[in-house]
């Protein structure tokens, strides 16, 4: 029986990429850089740090990779308050509290910060659905690494049987997959190019994951 879901956050609960994007893009314009929409792709599913590695590496760039987080959390915060994109995903709120109301326990599995997920969180009255939050940035391996999974699949005190993921990025579908744990993808306008050919099953809407359409999949 389905008992416990691991949500994504950026993409599956909120819509911050149009925020993400533009404050990134803004990093981009304070080092000179230039990043190709193969290459912002790429990132998504990552924290900020590790695509802020990448930057350095990829670009040679002499400032460190903590210099661009800052920078990029710097153009977030002011976005994050004055920007008026943000919004719940269309649906997902209803889906937590079918899981919710079922006795479904909830974790958010994220690669953003605590700080943007207590963020987000806040703003959206969710801490009363959700049992624990979990940040790939407090993590020694971001995703596509399972670790954050595995760790959220342990917090419930389920097995990961009893488990699904919701995800909406490669790198997010990889790590659910190398947890060994059922993974939803949820297929995104905000997320393109990404690959869910790793995903158990495929939704472009949360009305086809509901409580009693999922528990099916989950019987013991």
């Amino acid at each position: 029986m389905l008992k416990a879901v691991l949500f994504d956050m950026d993409g599956v609960i909120v819509d911050t990429e149009p925020l993400h994007r533009k404050a990134y893009h803004q990093m981009f314009d304070d080092v000179n850089i230039k990043v190709d929409a193969a290459l912002y792709e790429s990132f998504t599913g990552q924290s900020t740090i590790n695509i802020c590695k990448r930057l350095v590496d990829h670009f040679t760039l002499r400032e460190t990779p903590e210099y661009l987080m800052r920078l990029k959390r710097k153009h977030y915060k002011y976005l994050f308050t004055h920007d008026d994109e943000l919004a719940l995903i269309d649906g997902v709120l209803d889906l937590i509290k079918d899981y919710y109301a079922n006795g479904v326990t909830l974790v958010v599995a994220s690669s953003a910060s605590m700080h943007g997920i207590n963020q987000i969180f806040e703003r959206f009255d969710l801490n009363q659905y959700f049992s624990a939050k979990f940040s790939g940035a407090d993590l020694e391996k971001s995703k596509p690494h399972p670790e954050i999974f595995i760790k959220a699949a342990e917090s419930t005190g389920f097995e990961k049987s009893e488990c699904m993921v919701i995800e909406d990025s490669t790198n997010g579908i990889k790590a659910a997959n190398g947890a060994g744990i059922f993974c939803t993808a949820f297929r995104s306008e905000h997320s393109s190019g990404q690959d869910y050919s790793l995903a158990n099953m495929v939704v472009s809407s949360f009305d086809e994951i509901t409580f009693n359409k999922q528990k099916d999949f989950f019987k013991n």
